[in-house]
């Protein structure tokens, strides 16, 4: 069993306020409450000098305990109903999985 970490990258349009992010994400940090397996939420902001983001704006990591606990979690209706809220102020999204014990392993 590997654990999963979940990577998305996020290109906000312009009309998304701040006070409008800071929600999503804490929506998105509530879901590991909510579903079973998702061990744990971070996420931000871009925040480097190199300049090399693409113009993607904000960035999250979710940790789930397996790759079955990551695929409860994509149909799940709670992560169905933040999705919904958040894809409208999206003008680009990155979603990028990899197991962590086969990285580990090599």
């Amino acid at each position: 069993m590997a654990e999963i970490k979940h990577i998305v990258l996020l290109k906000f349009n312009p009309a998304t306020t701040e006070s409008q992010i800071v929600g999503f994400f804490k929506e998105l940090d509530g879901l590991t409450h909510k579903i079973p397996g998702l061990n744990n939420f971070i996420g931000g902001r871009y925040s480097s000098p190199e300049g090399l983001n693409q113009g993607y704006t904000h960035g999250f990591i979710m940790s789930f305990r397996d790759a079955a606990a990551r695929d409860g979690y994509l149909p799940h209706p709670e992560h169905e109903r933040v999705k919904s809220g958040i894809v409208p102020h999206v003008d680009q999204i990155v979603a990028f999985d990899f197991e962590v014990q086969g990285l580990a392993q090599k």
